[in-house]
């Protein structure tokens, strides 16, 4: 997770500085979305057949191999064969993240009792830490681009995977479960209604989400930071990648105490639906309130960059609950013979979200700037609260 949030900081940032605009800097990251949306669906049915650890060790060999290929990108071409190229190495980059990702989480399920207690603490513990390591792979991308070259950091995040998959490898690759067999391809998808239910309200809330996450802040910071706060291209790098770390791994670290800000939830799946239901609702007002005070205040001053800034802190701190909440659902939805492709399933409908807000982020950002962006967060919101109300209890 550390190199995957590197990596993003690294695209985003170094071929922005290339010359390349929001739509197609987004463009740049649909690609990966819809890998994910596909492999999270193939990875599920991969692993109930064949095991969890094939495909994270398939996962991080990988990333290996896109993060040495995307040293010969170091410079920007507009050539459309230059962009496609590009764009299908950030392709194969989304599907050794998600071949990762559904490895680490279905685990979690098999390897946990059926408690629920127990179970929304290791999926509140694992997802939160992943977060949060991902954030401070934000922060170390960004600031290792304003300290070094860009082919340097990549050739260090490439030894980073190696040293992991040469220690980890003889002690995961035989305590994680085996594959069965008897497994159809057919079964990838989900035929339990709550599933479903839930899947489309992922959608509706990781697309949120990325609406201003993925492109429009970012660029919006480096604006700020380049134009009125900063006089040094690392200064102003430190400046983005601070805030994207700091906003992730806060979010992470909220994520680890959704148990304790929950507890009053917590004995049952009932009890815990609920909680879906009040945090959802919470989260739609401080977008909307954001982008009001942007769209009535054009003109930028200390103060309303402070209040934008600790109002996404606030954003972070609601949907980090409210994503806890969905993610440990999932797993109590899920049965054990069949938790892989329904996390896979599950995890293809999160990147569904992530793909139209990733398009999303580019095209508004460059139509009508964050405050848009913002709006339309607020909308999404709206529609995943519909979604989530819709669980059967």
């Amino acid at each position: 997770m550390l190199t995957d949030g590197a990596l993003r900081m690294l695209v985003l940032l170094h071929f922005h500085l290339m010359g390349l605009g929001a739509i197609q800097i987004a463009y740049l990251f649909v690609i990966y979305e819809i890998a994910g949306v596909i492999t999270n669906l193939l990875a599920g049915w991969i692993a109930s057949k064949f095991g969890l650890a094939l495909i994270l060790y398939i996962g991080l060999l990988f990333q290996i191999g896109v993060i040495l290929t995307l040293t010969n990108f170091s410079d920007v071409s507009t050539n459309i064969t230059y962009m496609v190229q590009l764009m299908l190495l950030q392709g194969v980059s989304g599907i050794a993240k998600d071949l990762v990702k559904t490895s680490a989480k279905s685990s979690i399920r098999l390897l946990s009792s059926d408690n629920t207690s127990t179970l929304f603490k290791w999926v509140t513990l694992l997802t939160g830490s992943k977060n949060a390591i991902k954030g401070f792979g934000f922060f170390v991308g960004a600031t290792s681009l304003g300290l070094f070259s860009f082919k340097g950091v990549l050739f260090s995040l490439a030894f980073l995977l190696f040293l992991t998959l040469v220690f980890t490898f003889p002690k995961v690759m035989f305590s994680l479960p085996k594959g069965e067999n008897n497994i159809k391809f057919n079964d990838i998808f989900s035929r339990n209604e709550n599933i479903n239910i839930l899947s489309l309200a992922r959608i509706f809330l990781f697309g949120a989400r990325d609406i201003w996450f993925v492109v429009a802040v970012p660029l919006y910071l480096y604006s700020i930071g380049s134009e009125f706060l900063f006089e040094s291209r690392l200064s102003t790098f430190l400046f983005v990648g601070a805030f994207m770390a700091l906003w992730v791994i806060l979010y992470g670290f909220f994520q680890t105490l959704a148990p304790l800000i929950l507890k009053k939830y917590k004995k049952n799946y009932e009890h815990i639906s609920v909680a879906a239901f009040k945090w959802g609702l919470y989260s739609v007002p401080i977008p909307l309130i954001l982008s009001c005070l942007l769209y009535f205040n054009s003109n930028l001053n200390t103060a309303v960059i402070i209040s934008v800034i600790l109002g996404l802190f606030v954003f972070g701190f609601i949907f980090a609950i409210n994503s806890s909440i969905h993610s440990y659902l999932i797993l109590a939805l899920s049965s054990k013979d069949k938790v892989a492709m329904d996390v896979g399933f599950y995890y293809s409908s999160n990147a569904v979200g992530r793909l139209i807000g990733t398009l999303l982020s580019g095209i508004l950002y460059q139509i009508g700037g964050v405050s848009l962006c913002l709006f339309c967060t607020s909308i999404f919101l709206i529609f995943s609260y519909f979604s989530i109300k819709r669980l059967s209890q």
